[in-house]
């Protein structure tokens, strides 16, 4: 009896799983032992940069076999017990509940919309062949490499291949150091690199979208820019750094991420705003965008409104619309985490986390339908099964 492996033999719905071990292999082993010993479709892995990806890939792949395992390395981890940092937070995706299929983008650094189209297209076949419409109970998760720099056009080009599924995700993260991200692929860790996972279940889910701000009467026009590296040199044909402090009323000694976390810029597309976060002020006076700008692109400035009652109400809308919910699969900017630390309410916002089981990682920037966002909280409810399924 005492070599009887202890892990439940028959998983349902996704099963979540952490540890702070200190190394990767006792990380891995750690994160093994309660998952479920077989029945996974998938594994996700959501890593610190306090772990070594490689070293941590080859210690999970060796002990989960066959299983395909996919991931990235993070900003902050949002574990089962709320919000995290230094630690490898898992997802197991029952193979009773989940059929996955994952492409790989390699070469983000020199991608062609045409390429992503293709990708899309053949992974959405693959799905096809596997029986149901495409879109019958389907989602994709996004998970790109956060120092690519070319979000939008990679969300533009896989969206509009996929019809509609609807896709989520997020994009890599290392802390706050903003120099090298990964992704997991095939049992390796990858930089330059996104992956594609479309997800068919027979369980019910909804994809969600949270942020905590309004628009101001407050305008600016990018006036002048560098697109490829997504810095603003000039707004309202002033030095950028100058007049977005102007715009929001503080002195530009005080810029740091925490003003840029509570103080992002707004874009309007398509009726609805959507933030558009600053990463770093230059030597030069210009700003660096965690988002694709453009010159004569307007932002508006933005107004907080409380994060904690934002994110109650957006559970409580999931909740009416599918019902009990098992998990809720998070990519939560790191600015949110910043915002709310140097406001006081870190522990309220993760103990709400904790209670409702929502998983995932903090980044460098979330995707939502075709869109790269910043300053949100996105991802995918996965409801329970209804008293026929169980």
């Amino acid at each position: 009896m005492g070599d009887a492996d202890p892990r439940p033999p028959r998983p349902s719905g996704v099963t979540a799983a952490k540890s702070k071990a200190a190394t990767e292999a006792a990380a891995a082993a750690d994160i093994c032992s309660q998952l479920p010993a077989d029945g996974l479709a998938m594994v996700l892995i959501f890593l610190s940069p306090h772990y070594d990806p490689n070293k941590f890939m080859v210690e999970v792949t060796t002990r989960l076999a066959d299983i395909p395992v996919y991931g990235c390395t993070t900003a902050g981890e949002l574990s089962p017990d709320g919000w995290d940092d230094n630690s490898v937070v898992a997802l197991g995706f029952a193979a009773e509940d989940f059929t996955v299929f994952a492409q790989p983008i390699f070469g983000l650094s020199g991608f062609r919309v045409d390429e992503g189209r293709r990708l899309g297209n053949q992974l959405r076949q693959d799905l096809s062949r596997h029986g149901g419409r495409d879109d019958d109970g389907v989602f994709g998760l996004v998970l790109i490499d956060g120092m690519c720099q070319r979000e939008e056009a990679i969300m533009s080009a896989i969206y509009a291949s996929l019809d509609n599924i609807p896709l989520v995700g997020g994009s890599a993260g290392d802390g706050l150091r903003f120099e090298r991200t990964w992704v997991f692929h095939d049992g390796k860790a990858h930089t330059d690199m996104a992956v594609l996972i479309l997800i068919r279940t027979s369980l019910p889910f909804r994809l969600f979208k949270c942020d905590n701000f309004e628009p101001t009467s407050t305008k600016m026009v990018v006036t002048e820019a560098d697109l490829e590296q997504r810095i603003v040199k000039q707004l309202n044909a002033e030095p950028a750094a100058e007049e977005y402090c102007r715009a929001i009323g503080i002195a530009d000694s005080e810029l740091d991420p925490f003003l840029f976390a509570a103080h992002p810029v707004l874009v309007r597309v398509g009726g609805s705003y959507f933030a558009r976060s600053i990463q770093r002020v230059s030597p030069d006076g210009s700003l660096r965008f965690f988002c694709a700008i453009d010159e004569g692109m307007v932002l508006t400035a933005a107004r907080s409104r409380n994060s904690v009652a934002a994110a109650r109400e957006m559970l409580a809308e999931v909740r009416d619309e599918i019902g009990e919910v098992s998990i809720f699969i998070g990519f939560e900017c790191i600015l949110r985490r910043l915002d709310a630390e140097q406001h006081q309410f870190a522990r309220e916002m993760s103990e709400l986390y904790r209670d409702n089981r929502i998983v995932g990682f903090h980044t460098y920037g979330e995707q939502y339908g075709s869109m790269h966002v910043n300053q949100t909280l996105t991802g995918v409810a996965i409801g329970k099964r209804g008293a026929t399924q169980q």
